[in-house]
Formats: structure tokens, C-alpha cells, sequence
């Protein structure tokens, strides 16, 4: 089979629901993919920031190799002999009392969601049923009722209602706009991205997570940090919050938590927080699985042990500052942190920023463009500062070629 003909049996039997770029992956190792036809190519989207340990690490396939040839799944009906280690690894490597597991990213949000609602009603005395959350304009929480409920984006809420109400939604780094919003005794929780990912790369100024955290506190609301994205390395800190000193009340991880092996996503909290939902109320058949359990800790390993974040937040200063210098029109803005980054791409000639990824994969580099005029570059984070330059030597070349 060629590439066309798995293209064509996954249009003909799958949910028109992707828009992928017309190539077929087959292999990959490292920051390297392989298609069907064997051409290689840098990995520069790393499955949404999944892969941060590079495509199929041997120590995370390692320890999942070995836990699926000896348990793996139980149910959380009865207690199993690895989830109170990874309760313990995660707990201690993040600094908090308490793991909710779960499986997505989604997962995590709205498990979240439930959690800083039900404090609301327990503990900081809001009436039933009459809880807020404040969220930012563009967000990306995943595709749920209720997170796309959140949302700005009509491509994600569009034809889906009724929605789910409690949310206020304000724009992004918008300090007074939080304040105002937070004036509400109603309000419960402030959910951020600490970098809209999705949303375009959009690093919003710096103070804003400390101060917005501080006018929480102050409110006695909970500030929730979705770092299924930025978290784990991403963006040259263990997390993005790490960036302004920031401790969420409540964190939400996913993606990289596995290094792309297994859907595994967690919250985080304290005591005082976690410890409102109680049992019955919420939970998951795979969520806290023993394999799960055993590649999240081997996953958190490799970025502690290879020193992940700190090669992110090298690497990533060189890719801006080398695309930054690069002369060209169709370069409107490059922005990001780590290797978390975006160029924003002036459409040009009827060209636009999918036909430089087409081209660019035709050069040897995949990357997917967002909202239309965006291409977002985040290679593994085990990448090589030579493969970063043969990689950004690529990036210019292709650009230059729409000049």
C-alpha cells in the first residue's frame, strides 16, 4: 500500500473529525518520523507536546513492556500493587498531597471543573448550584460539552448546545478584566492556560500568572493551571507556572505525563481541596491503571534524568532568536517559550501558512498550522542542538522559497 491508499481507506471508514496533513507515519524514534514510503522527517509538532521524551523512548516502552506482561487493569474496584507507588512518585515530584488519575487531557479539565465546584459548595460557602469559573477568551481545554461550553472558537462550540453554564469568560492576559470578574462572590475557581497553545503559542506578559494568582488569593479562589500543553518540560521550566514562581491550587497534566505512550492525565491538590470528593462521585475504569501508573513514572524519569526542561529552555532561544533574524515578509512574528513556538505566517500570493507546512514537508519537516495563519514548532525535547540548526536551516529555506 502507498501513502494515498491509507489516506483513502481512513476517509472512506473514519469520522471526517481531523484534517491531517496528507502524510501516512509509519515509524518514529527520537525527533524522527518515517512514512509508509520510508522518508524520514523532524518531528516538530511532537503529537501536540505528547512526545517531549522523543517517539518511543526505550526506557518508557521498557517499563510498559514489563507491567503489561504482568497486570494491566483492575478497575479501581479493588486496590493494585503499583498505583500508591505512582501516587507517591507524582505527588512528591510535583509538591502536592493528592493524584486524581485520569486518562485525557479532557479528563483532566473536567475533573478539575468538578473539583474546585464541589469546594465552592463545601468550603467556601457559595449556594448550590450557583458556582463560577472564570475562563479566557481562546482557550483550548479540550472538546467536551462542557469545555467547549468555554469556548470562543466556533469551529469548537458551533452546533453543539445547549451548553453548560457557570463560566465567565474574559479576555487573556487582562489583568483589570480578572479583577473586575473576580468582584463576583460567586466565583470559585480562574482555569488558564499558562500559554495558550492552541490558541496560537500566545505567551501573555510577564507577571501576568503571578499577579492573577495573587488577586485570586486574595478572593479565595482557586487558580487552576491546565498544563496538559506547557507542562512537563515544554516551555524550559518542569512546568510553565515554574516561569513566575506560581503553585496552582490545582494542577491538570496530560500529554508528555506518558512521553506519548498511553493516555495517562492527572490533577493535583492538597488536602484541602482533593479531599471534597468523595467516594462514588467521580471516577474512571482506566484512570490510575497499573501500566499507566508504571510509564508515568518511567516518563517523569526521563525528563528529570536527561534534564529536559533545561535542554528546552536553551534550544528554544536559539530556534527565536534564529528565526527572528531571518528577512523575509511572509514572517509576521515569532514568539514562544522553551520549545513552545510559533511563527505567524502572512498569507501571501493566495499562499498560506498550510501551504508552507505542505512544502515543508516536502522538505523533511512536519509541523501543523492553527488558526489558519500559525505554524507551531515544538520538537521533542531530547532533540540535539545540531538537529535543532539542520532543523531551523529547513524552516528558513522553505519559507524563503515562497519569497
Amino acid at each position: 500500500m502507498k501513502s494515498q491508499d491509507y489516506i483513502a481507506r481512513e476517509d472512506k471508514y473514519g469520522a471526517h473529525n481531523y484534517h491531517p496533513l496528507p502524510v501516512v507515519l509509519d515509524k518514529g524514534e527520537g525527533v524522527f518520523v518515517w512514512d509508509v514510503e520510508g522518508k524520514r522527517y523532524f518531528d516538530f509538532l511532537s503529537a501536540y507536546s505528547a512526545v517531549n521524551q522523543g517517539h518511543c523512548n526505550p526506557k518508557i516502552v521498557d517499563a510498559m513492556i514489563a507491567q503489561t506482561k504482568k497486570l494491566t487493569l483492575t478497575s479501581r474496584a479493588f486496590y493494585n500493587s503499583v498505583l500508591g507507588e505512582y501516587e507517591e512518585f507524582v505527588t512528591k515530584f510535583f509538591g502536592y498531597d493528592k493524584v486524581l488519575p485520569m486518562n485525557s487531557g479532557a479528563e483532566g479539565d473536567e475533573t478539575a471543573l468538578k473539583i474546585c465546584r464541589k469546594w465552592a459548595y463545601e468550603k467556601k460557602g457559595i449556594a448550590e448550584n450557583q458556582a463560577k469559573i472564570i475562563v479566557c477568551e481562546n482557550n483550548f481545554h479540550g472538546r467536551t460539552i462542557t469545555i467547549v461550553s468555554m469556548s470562543t472558537d466556533p469551529d469548537s462550540y458551533a452546533g453543539f448546545g445547549p451548553f453548560t453554564p457557570g463560566f465567565v469568560k474574559i479576555p487573556y492576559n487582562d489583568i483589570p478584566a480578572l479583577k473586575k470578574a473576580l468582584e463576583d462572590p460567586n466565583v470559585a475557581g480562574f482555569l488558564v492556560e499558562p500559554i495558550q497553545g492552541e490558541a496560537g503559542v500566545y505567551v501573555p506578559d510577564d507577571g501576568y500568572l503571578k499577579t492573577a494568582y495573587d488577586l485570586c488569593k486574595a478572593k479565595n479562589v482557586l487558580f487552576i493551571a491546565d498544563e496538559v500543553q506547557t507542562g512537563i518540560g515544554r516551555t524550559g521550566k518542569l512546568l510553565a507556572c515554574d516561569h513566575e514562581g506560581v503553585r496552582p491550587d490545582i494542577l491538570i497534566l496530560g500529554k508528555a505525563l506518558s512521553g506519548g505512550l498511553y493516555p495517562v492525565s492527572a490533577v493535583l491538590a492538597d488536602n484541602d481541596i482533593m479531599m471534597v470528593i468523595k467516594p462514588g462521585e467521580h471516577g474512571s475504569t482506566f484512570g490510575g491503571n497499573p501500566v499507566a501508573a508504571k510509564v508515568a513514572i518511567a516518563a517523569l524519569s526521563v525528563i528529570r534524568d536527561e534534564k529536559l526542561a533545561e535542554n528546552s529552555e536553551r534550544l528554544g532561544k536559539i530556534f527565536r532568536e534564529k528565526l527572528k533574524q531571518v528577512k523575509s515578509p511572509r514572517i509576521e512574528l515569532v514568539r514562544g517559550k522553551g520549545l513552545l513556538n510559533a511563527v505567524v505566517i502572512k498569507a501571501m500570493g493566495g499562499k498560506t501558512a498550510w501551504d508552507v507546512c505542505l512544502a515543508l514537508k516536502e522538505n523533511g519537516l512536519l509541523a501543523k498550522p492553527t488558526h489558519g495563519h500559525i505554524i507551531r514548532f515544538a520538537p521533542p525535547l531530547v532533540i540535539t542542538e545540531a538537529q535543532l540548526n539542520e532543523a531551523i536551516d529547513i524552516i528558513i529555506k522553505t519559507i524563503q522559497e515562497f519569497d
